[in-house]
């Protein structure tokens, strides 16, 4: 008997829609693969998901038409802790898109992206039981896709991929958490302060994660990755760059002074 293939259950992730589905079958399919359950038998025909699975709500909406809520409200607290838990969400897809898309890749890539994608399954549960705790459901507030197009973006080469999502979108998180978890002291949310401590820990890994990949990429075509990285920024994401940046939690993800640097004046 065959085994299931990797790259079908990722595919299998990504199209579930119902949030408890998807989390369920992230463990799932995490455990197996860490067991060698799971072979790397290639899926022939490779999908692009214009809309990956996903629950009805939450309404997608362009960022401009958000509401900014003030965390000192019911609401625009329960809205914070709804835009992270999008943010989780989208990520458990990015993670399993990696794994399922690019399927040339070492064995030790699927090792790690599995277990990004695991995590982000967990902070996703974290996030919407603290939101039930306040009275609402994740869904209950529009959210926008930014995250997900960056994947259809950078689908065709693995390269961007890693350069630009974990480094330039999810790192952006790294920058603004401590931030976030300063009003949320304020307001007295422990549970959530405790919850974001957790993120962002792991965060500094996914992001690290990409940087090693990127390079090992730039490594294989014989290109260089501070050059290449920059040359990305201008291509992709020119105007879209929002400092300031965390220099210190940035070099524990594996940016150098360069890019800091570069970063800085791209904004």
């Amino acid at each position: 008997m065959s085994q299931l293939s990797l790259y079908k259950q990722a595919e299998a992730c990504i199209k579930a829609c119902l949030p408890t589905e998807k989390i369920n079958l992230s463990y799932k399919t995490a455990a197996a693969w860490q067991q060698q359950q799971l072979s790397l038998e290639k899926v022939t025909s490779i999908l692009t998901f214009e809309n990956p699975g996903r629950p009805e709500k939450p309404k997608l909406v362009s960022p401009r038409e958000l509401n900014r809520r003030k965390v000192t409200s019911k609401e625009g607290h329960a809205a914070l802790i709804h835009s992270i838990c999008h943010i989780e969400f989208n990520a458990i897809n990015l993670a399993w898109d990696a794994v399922y898309r690019f399927q040339d890749m070492p064995n030790a890539f699927y090792d790690d992206w599995v277990t990004v994608a695991k995590e982000e399954a967990y902070h996703f549960e974290l996030l919407s039981e603290h939101l039930a705790s306040l009275g609402y459901a994740y869904g209950d507030f529009a959210a926008h896709n930014g995250l997900w197009e960056s994947a259809l973006v950078t689908a065709h080469d693995v390269m961007i991929r890693m350069a630009l999502v974990p480094r330039v979108l999810e790192a952006r998180g790294l920058d603004v958490t401590p931030g976030i978890v300063k009003k949320l002291k304020n307001i007295g949310d422990n549970k959530a302060v405790e919850i974001l401590s957790i993120i962002h820990h792991d965060e500094i890994g996914h992001v690290e994660t990409g940087t090693r990949w990127f390079r090992y990429l730039c490594e294989k075509r014989e290109l260089n990755p501070e050059k290449v990285f920059k040359d990305l920024i201008n291509q992709y994401m020119k105007g879209r760059l929002r400092g300031p940046f965390d220099h210190d939690v940035r070099k524990q993800a594996g940016f150098t002074e360069e890019e800091l640097l570069f970063l800085e004046s791209a904004t």
